[in-house]
Protein backbone atom coordinates (compact mmCIF):
# COMPACT_ATOMS: atom_id res chain seq x y z
CA UNK A 1 0.00 0.00 0.00
CA UNK A 2 1.49 3.37 -0.86
CA UNK A 3 1.99 5.76 1.85
CA UNK A 4 0.27 9.25 1.64
CA UNK A 5 2.48 12.45 0.41
CA UNK A 6 3.71 13.60 3.86
CA UNK A 7 1.41 16.76 5.17
CA UNK A 8 3.31 20.45 3.98
CA UNK A 9 2.82 23.52 6.14
CA UNK A 10 3.39 27.24 4.71
CA UNK A 11 6.22 28.77 4.70
CA UNK A 12 6.62 30.62 8.35
CA UNK A 13 4.88 34.41 8.32
CA UNK A 14 6.23 37.66 6.86
CA UNK A 15 6.07 40.75 6.72
CA UNK A 16 6.17 43.08 3.48
CA UNK A 17 9.19 45.13 3.44
CA UNK A 18 7.41 47.60 0.63
CA UNK A 19 3.93 48.93 0.42
CA UNK A 20 2.43 51.23 -1.82
CA UNK A 21 -0.74 52.73 -3.73
CA UNK A 22 -0.53 52.50 -7.11
CA UNK A 23 -3.03 54.90 -9.22
CA UNK A 24 -4.50 52.87 -12.50
CA UNK A 25 -6.52 55.61 -13.72
CA UNK A 26 -10.76 55.71 -14.06
CA UNK A 27 -10.41 56.96 -10.24
CA UNK A 28 -9.34 53.54 -8.94
CA UNK A 29 -5.92 53.37 -7.14
CA UNK A 30 -4.70 49.85 -6.12
CA UNK A 31 -2.67 48.84 -2.86
CA UNK A 32 0.15 46.12 -3.53
CA UNK A 33 3.56 44.47 -1.43
CA UNK A 34 6.54 43.18 -1.62
CA UNK A 35 8.02 40.61 0.39
CA UNK A 36 10.05 38.22 0.50
CA UNK A 37 14.11 38.32 -0.90
CA UNK A 38 14.13 41.80 -3.06
CA UNK A 39 16.44 40.04 -5.14
CA UNK A 40 14.64 37.13 -5.54
CA UNK A 41 12.51 35.62 -8.32
CA UNK A 42 9.54 37.84 -8.66
CA UNK A 43 6.21 35.89 -8.17
CA UNK A 44 2.71 37.85 -8.22
CA UNK A 45 -0.05 36.14 -6.53
CA UNK A 46 -4.11 37.08 -8.12
CA UNK A 47 -6.54 36.84 -5.19
CA UNK A 48 -10.04 35.16 -5.61
CA UNK A 49 -13.76 36.94 -5.28
CA UNK A 50 -13.68 38.65 -7.86
CA UNK A 51 -13.28 41.31 -4.82
CA UNK A 52 -11.81 39.34 -2.19
CA UNK A 53 -8.61 41.20 -1.59
CA UNK A 54 -4.63 40.03 -0.24
CA UNK A 55 -4.26 37.85 3.05
CA UNK A 56 -1.03 37.81 4.70
CA UNK A 57 -1.14 33.86 4.56
CA UNK A 58 -1.11 33.92 0.80
CA UNK A 59 2.63 35.07 1.40
CA UNK A 60 3.37 31.81 2.68
CA UNK A 61 2.88 29.82 -0.17
CA UNK A 62 6.47 30.90 -1.36
CA UNK A 63 10.27 30.62 -0.46
CA UNK A 64 10.62 33.85 0.81
CA UNK A 65 14.56 32.94 0.86
CA UNK A 66 13.83 32.70 -3.15
CA UNK A 67 11.14 34.56 -4.39
CA UNK A 68 10.07 38.51 -4.32
CA UNK A 69 6.32 38.30 -3.46
CA UNK A 70 3.49 40.97 -4.91
CA UNK A 71 0.37 40.86 -4.06
CA UNK A 72 -1.93 43.41 -4.53
CA UNK A 73 -5.77 44.29 -4.30
CA UNK A 74 -7.67 43.99 -7.06
CA UNK A 75 -9.81 47.00 -8.24
CA UNK A 76 -12.41 47.96 -5.21
CA UNK A 77 -10.85 45.03 -3.74
CA UNK A 78 -9.35 45.19 -0.08
CA UNK A 79 -7.14 47.74 0.12
CA UNK A 80 -7.65 49.08 -3.00
CA UNK A 81 -9.49 52.65 -3.32
CA UNK A 82 -13.00 53.57 -3.71
CA UNK A 83 -13.76 50.35 -2.10
CA UNK A 84 -16.44 48.33 -3.90
CA UNK A 85 -16.00 50.34 -7.27
CA UNK A 86 -17.89 49.11 -9.97
CA UNK A 87 -16.75 52.08 -12.12
CA UNK A 88 -14.52 50.74 -15.14
CA UNK A 89 -14.03 47.50 -13.63
CA UNK A 90 -13.51 44.39 -16.18
CA UNK A 91 -11.69 41.63 -16.54
CA UNK A 92 -9.38 43.77 -19.40
CA UNK A 93 -8.78 46.44 -16.84
CA UNK A 94 -7.57 44.27 -14.21
CA UNK A 95 -5.28 42.52 -16.63
CA UNK A 96 -3.96 45.78 -17.63
CA UNK A 97 -3.62 46.32 -14.14
CA UNK A 98 -1.56 44.01 -13.79
CA UNK A 99 0.99 45.14 -16.26
CA UNK A 100 0.78 48.38 -14.97
CA UNK A 101 2.03 47.01 -11.67
CA UNK A 102 4.70 45.10 -13.04
CA UNK A 103 6.23 48.12 -15.13
CA UNK A 104 6.09 50.05 -12.16
CA UNK A 105 8.20 47.14 -10.07
CA UNK A 106 10.61 47.11 -12.99
CA UNK A 107 9.70 43.54 -13.02
CA UNK A 108 10.26 41.66 -16.63
CA UNK A 109 8.91 38.87 -15.89
CA UNK A 110 7.32 36.60 -13.23
CA UNK A 111 5.78 33.65 -12.33
CA UNK A 112 1.82 34.22 -12.08
CA UNK A 113 -0.37 31.86 -9.02
CA UNK A 114 -4.00 32.71 -9.25
CA UNK A 115 -6.55 30.48 -7.43
CA UNK A 116 -10.63 30.02 -8.37
CA UNK A 117 -11.25 33.37 -9.87
CA UNK A 118 -6.96 34.15 -9.21
CA UNK A 119 -7.25 31.69 -11.99
CA UNK A 120 -9.70 33.11 -13.68
CA UNK A 121 -7.58 36.42 -14.43
CA UNK A 122 -4.46 34.65 -14.04
CA UNK A 123 -5.38 32.65 -17.65
CA UNK A 124 -6.81 36.19 -19.61
CA UNK A 125 -3.38 37.71 -18.48
CA UNK A 126 -1.22 34.94 -19.42
CA UNK A 127 -3.15 35.08 -23.00
CA UNK A 128 -2.21 38.78 -23.20
CA UNK A 129 0.87 38.75 -22.03
CA UNK A 130 2.36 35.73 -22.53
CA UNK A 131 5.69 37.11 -22.99
CA UNK A 132 5.86 38.20 -18.78
CA UNK A 133 5.20 34.74 -17.76
CA UNK A 134 8.83 32.37 -16.49
CA UNK A 135 5.65 30.39 -15.07
CA UNK A 136 2.00 30.12 -14.44
CA UNK A 137 0.06 28.10 -11.62
CA UNK A 138 -3.30 28.04 -11.44
CA UNK A 139 -5.29 26.70 -8.47
CA UNK A 140 -9.32 25.85 -8.43
CA UNK A 141 -10.02 26.53 -11.64
CA UNK A 142 -12.99 28.95 -12.88
CA UNK A 143 -13.39 29.74 -16.51
CA UNK A 144 -16.29 31.64 -15.88
CA UNK A 145 -18.52 30.00 -18.73
CA UNK A 146 -21.93 30.27 -18.47
CA UNK A 147 -22.33 27.02 -17.50
CA UNK A 148 -19.67 27.95 -14.44
CA UNK A 149 -21.83 30.53 -13.55
CA UNK A 150 -25.36 29.02 -13.52
CA UNK A 151 -23.49 26.40 -10.99
CA UNK A 152 -22.87 28.68 -8.88
CA UNK A 153 -26.18 30.28 -9.05
CA UNK A 154 -28.51 27.38 -9.43
CA UNK A 155 -26.32 24.04 -9.37
CA UNK A 156 -25.68 24.03 -6.00
CA UNK A 157 -28.85 23.45 -4.60
CA UNK A 158 -28.42 19.91 -5.92
CA UNK A 159 -25.42 19.73 -3.36
CA UNK A 160 -26.23 21.74 -0.57
CA UNK A 161 -29.85 22.25 -1.01
CA UNK A 162 -29.95 23.68 2.82
CA UNK A 163 -27.29 26.26 1.63
CA UNK A 164 -28.89 27.33 -1.42
CA UNK A 165 -32.40 27.54 0.10
CA UNK A 166 -31.09 29.81 2.74
CA UNK A 167 -29.31 31.80 0.11
CA UNK A 168 -32.81 31.87 -2.43
CA UNK A 169 -34.42 32.50 1.01
CA UNK A 170 -32.80 36.12 1.21
CA UNK A 171 -35.44 36.77 -2.01
CA UNK A 172 -39.21 36.93 -2.89
CA UNK A 173 -40.06 33.99 -4.61
CA UNK A 174 -40.69 35.88 -7.25
CA UNK A 175 -37.34 36.91 -7.57
CA UNK A 176 -35.79 33.37 -7.34
CA UNK A 177 -35.99 32.66 -11.58
CA UNK A 178 -33.19 35.04 -11.47
CA UNK A 179 -31.13 35.12 -8.59
CA UNK A 180 -28.17 37.83 -9.52
CA UNK A 181 -30.85 40.22 -10.28
CA UNK A 182 -32.62 39.88 -7.56
CA UNK A 183 -29.51 40.56 -5.72
CA UNK A 184 -28.05 43.14 -7.81
CA UNK A 185 -31.28 44.92 -6.80
CA UNK A 186 -30.19 44.76 -2.85
CA UNK A 187 -26.33 44.84 -3.30
CA UNK A 188 -26.56 48.29 -5.01
CA UNK A 189 -28.97 49.77 -3.13
CA UNK A 190 -28.22 52.62 -1.12
CA UNK A 191 -30.01 52.03 2.15
CA UNK A 192 -27.42 50.00 4.46
CA UNK A 193 -30.84 48.01 6.08
CA UNK A 194 -31.07 46.55 2.62
CA UNK A 195 -27.72 46.13 1.17
CA UNK A 196 -25.65 44.97 3.97
CA UNK A 197 -27.71 41.87 4.81
CA UNK A 198 -27.80 40.57 1.24
CA UNK A 199 -24.14 40.98 1.33
CA UNK A 200 -24.02 38.75 4.15
CA UNK A 201 -26.04 35.97 2.72
CA UNK A 202 -24.26 36.20 -0.67
CA UNK A 203 -21.19 35.88 1.23
CA UNK A 204 -22.23 33.06 3.59
CA UNK A 205 -23.72 31.08 0.42
CA UNK A 206 -20.03 31.51 -1.36
CA UNK A 207 -17.61 30.63 1.48
CA UNK A 208 -20.14 28.08 2.97
CA UNK A 209 -20.05 26.16 -0.57
CA UNK A 210 -16.02 26.37 -0.94
CA UNK A 211 -14.68 23.68 1.74
CA UNK A 212 -16.42 20.69 2.81
CA UNK A 213 -16.55 20.51 6.30
CA UNK A 214 -18.69 23.54 7.98
CA UNK A 215 -16.38 26.71 8.91
CA UNK A 216 -16.07 27.56 12.78
CA UNK A 217 -16.13 30.77 12.15
CA UNK A 218 -18.43 33.49 10.54
CA UNK A 219 -17.60 33.16 6.97
CA UNK A 220 -19.82 36.87 6.56
CA UNK A 221 -19.05 39.24 8.88
CA UNK A 222 -21.17 42.63 8.26
CA UNK A 223 -18.94 45.89 7.48
CA UNK A 224 -17.36 47.44 4.19
CA UNK A 225 -15.40 44.06 2.99
CA UNK A 226 -18.02 41.81 2.80
CA UNK A 227 -20.20 44.21 0.94
CA UNK A 228 -17.73 45.09 -1.85
CA UNK A 229 -16.68 41.37 -2.01
CA UNK A 230 -20.46 41.05 -2.36
CA UNK A 231 -20.99 43.79 -5.18
CA UNK A 232 -18.00 43.24 -7.47
CA UNK A 233 -18.82 39.15 -7.40
CA UNK A 234 -22.10 40.33 -8.37
CA UNK A 235 -21.07 42.81 -11.16
CA UNK A 236 -18.83 40.37 -12.77
CA UNK A 237 -21.38 37.10 -12.47
CA UNK A 238 -23.89 39.68 -13.92
CA UNK A 239 -21.75 40.55 -17.02
CA UNK A 240 -20.50 37.22 -17.52
CA UNK A 241 -16.75 37.99 -16.37
CA UNK A 242 -16.62 40.36 -19.48
CA UNK A 243 -15.06 37.18 -21.13
CA UNK A 244 -16.45 35.56 -24.37
CA UNK A 245 -17.83 31.90 -23.98
CA UNK A 246 -14.51 29.64 -24.20
CA UNK A 247 -12.09 32.87 -24.62
CA UNK A 248 -10.06 31.35 -21.85
CA UNK A 249 -9.25 27.93 -23.30
CA UNK A 250 -9.11 29.51 -26.88
CA UNK A 251 -6.31 31.78 -25.40
CA UNK A 252 -4.21 28.68 -23.92
CA UNK A 253 -2.63 28.39 -27.79
CA UNK A 254 -0.64 31.76 -26.59
CA UNK A 255 1.14 30.44 -23.74
CA UNK A 256 1.38 26.64 -24.33
CA UNK A 257 4.96 27.12 -24.16
CA UNK A 258 4.97 28.18 -20.64
CA UNK A 259 5.94 25.88 -18.01
CA UNK A 260 2.46 25.59 -15.72
CA UNK A 261 0.89 24.02 -13.10
CA UNK A 262 -2.85 23.02 -12.81
CA UNK A 263 -4.20 21.98 -9.23
CA UNK A 264 -7.74 20.97 -8.32
CA UNK A 265 -9.65 19.42 -5.60
CA UNK A 266 -11.27 16.23 -6.55
CA UNK A 267 -14.27 17.60 -4.42
CA UNK A 268 -14.60 21.17 -5.81
CA UNK A 269 -17.95 22.43 -5.59
CA UNK A 270 -17.76 26.24 -6.75
CA UNK A 271 -15.77 25.20 -9.69
CA UNK A 272 -16.62 22.06 -10.98
CA UNK A 273 -13.82 19.38 -12.26
CA UNK A 274 -15.07 19.58 -15.81
CA UNK A 275 -13.46 23.39 -15.69
CA UNK A 276 -10.02 21.72 -14.95
CA UNK A 277 -9.99 18.35 -17.46
CA UNK A 278 -10.70 21.25 -20.17
CA UNK A 279 -7.65 23.21 -19.23
CA UNK A 280 -5.33 20.48 -19.13
CA UNK A 281 -7.13 19.00 -22.57
CA UNK A 282 -6.27 22.40 -23.54
CA UNK A 283 -2.62 22.76 -22.08
CA UNK A 284 -1.28 19.37 -22.22
CA UNK A 285 2.24 21.16 -21.77
CA UNK A 286 1.05 21.73 -18.14
CA UNK A 287 1.46 19.91 -15.09
CA UNK A 288 -2.41 18.61 -13.99
CA UNK A 289 -2.35 17.71 -10.32
CA UNK A 290 -5.96 16.62 -9.26
CA UNK A 291 -6.24 16.45 -5.48
CA UNK A 292 -7.97 13.68 -4.47
CA UNK A 293 -10.04 14.20 -1.00
CA UNK A 294 -10.12 18.09 -1.34
CA UNK A 295 -12.58 20.93 -2.23
CA UNK A 296 -11.69 24.65 -3.29
CA UNK A 297 -9.72 25.99 -0.33
CA UNK A 298 -6.33 26.48 -1.07
CA UNK A 299 -5.45 25.87 2.46
CA UNK A 300 -7.01 22.01 2.06
CA UNK A 301 -3.79 20.32 3.00
CA UNK A 302 -3.30 18.67 -0.25
CA UNK A 303 -4.55 21.44 -2.45
CA UNK A 304 -1.73 23.41 0.29
CA UNK A 305 1.04 20.47 -0.47
CA UNK A 306 0.47 21.03 -3.95
CA UNK A 307 1.16 24.49 -4.57
CA UNK A 308 4.09 24.48 -2.56
CA UNK A 309 5.57 21.92 -4.52
CA UNK A 310 4.65 23.96 -7.86
CA UNK A 311 6.67 27.49 -6.38
CA UNK A 312 9.37 25.31 -5.21
CA UNK A 313 9.30 23.48 -9.11
CA UNK A 314 9.75 27.08 -10.20
CA UNK A 315 11.80 29.12 -8.04
CA UNK A 316 15.21 28.10 -9.49
CA UNK A 317 13.54 28.29 -13.41
CA UNK A 318 15.67 30.73 -16.03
Amino acid sequence: MQDSPPIRDFYPAIEPHETGRLPVGDGHELYYEVSGNPKGKPVLFLHGGPGGGTQPTQRRLFDPARYRIVLFDQRGAGQSTPSGSLVNSTTQHLVQDIETLRRHLRIKRWVVLGGSWGSTLALAYAGAHPEALVALVVRGIWLARKRDIDWWMYGLKRIYPDYWEEFAGHLHPWERDDIVEGYGRRLLDSDPKIHMPAAMSWRRFDQRASSLLPRADDPAPPGPRTLAVARIEYHYVRHLAFLGEGDLLRGVSRFRHVPGVIVHGRYDMIAPIDGAFALARAWPEAQFTLVEGESHAFSDPGIRRALLDATDRFADLA
